[in-house]
């Protein structure tokens, strides 16, 4: 079954390329078309300008997708608000005006957001499929291809840091071996986390072994939909410095500054080099 629908603000290619999102990829030869395994599903969905074609039902596109990649909201509106003298965010967002801020799940983005440290989106997607290939649950589909669902906590928790380390996660094994102990054996209440606002939110995730504020901030935006979330990686810190000397206007764009860093990063991201 196929639902289509018709979105402005709307480019699966950039939300693919905007590093948000890592289990997220083009199919070759497919035009516009892209496979995403997520929340314990997995979807096709394509794009012809602005219709989008989701591989599901429409139960499913209802009851996940619609709330998963943020349809209801309105993301001219936001890039509206953005001040007209500001020429450098005018364009960074005209530029990745398709980027939605997609609502993913906790446990992966942590996962993801430690694996992403010191390292690029190619390298990031590569050590995550690593990970689920090992120590994911394998599903299949009606015609047989197979994926794999986002490894439990309790899975990876099992995983020595030597078996890790061959998934090449480097230094990042450690971290993931101690985080998913802890999520596992109860010392970090992610439910009780996703209850929590945004400060609380980011006090209790930096309680997790590397898990610190740029990463916080980027699960927070990420999994827990807090907009305020302003991560500062490499490429804002540049940004910051090299148009914003005075500070960036959060009091402005307070409740979105999050959504506008999403359009430096990716602005600047396709501009230069894909460290993250």
């Amino acid at each position: 079954m196929m639902v289509n629908i018709t979105k402005d603000n709307f480019s699966i290619r950039q939300i693919c390329e905007s590093g948000q999102c890592f289990r997220m990829q083009r199919l070759e030869g497919k035009g516009e078309k892209y496979v995403l395994t997520a929340l314990g599903r997995y979807l096709e969905i394509e794009q012809r300008e602005n219709q989008l074609f989701f591989d599901c039902t429409l139960e499913e596109f209802e009851g996940i997708w619609r709330k998963y990649f943020d349809l209801e909201e309105d993301y001219g509106k936001i890039i509206n608000m953005i001040d007209p003298k500001d020429d450098y965010l005018v364009k960074a967002a005209s530029y990745g005006s398709g980027i939605r801020i997609l609502r993913q799940d906790l446990w992966e983005m942590i996962i993801s957001f430690i694996v992403s440290q010191q390292n690029n989106i190619v390298r990031i997607k590569k050590c995550i499929e690593n990970l689920c290939e090992k120590y994911g649950e394998e599903k299949r589909l009606k015609d047989g291809r197979k994926y794999y669902l986002f490894p439990t906590p309790e899975a990876l928790a099992k995983a020595s840091i030597e078996e890790l380390y061959a998934c090449n996660l480097g230094y990042r094994s450690k971290y993931i071996h101690k985080t998913s102990g802890s999520v596992a054996f109860g010392e970090v209440d992610l439910e009780a986390i996703k209850q929590m606002d945004y400060k609380a939110a980011m006090n209790e995730l930096c309680k997790l072994t590397g898990v610190g504020e740029k990463v916080a901030n980027c699960i927070c935006l990420f999994a827990l939909h807090k907009t305020e979330a302003f991560p500062v990686d490499t490429h804002i810190q540049k940004v910051l410095k090299e148009q914003y000397a005075g500070g960036f206007p959060f009091e402005r764009y307070a409740g979105y500054a999050g959504t506008l860093q999403q359009y430096i990063f990716y602005f600047d991201l396709k501009k230069g080099n894909q460290v993250c």
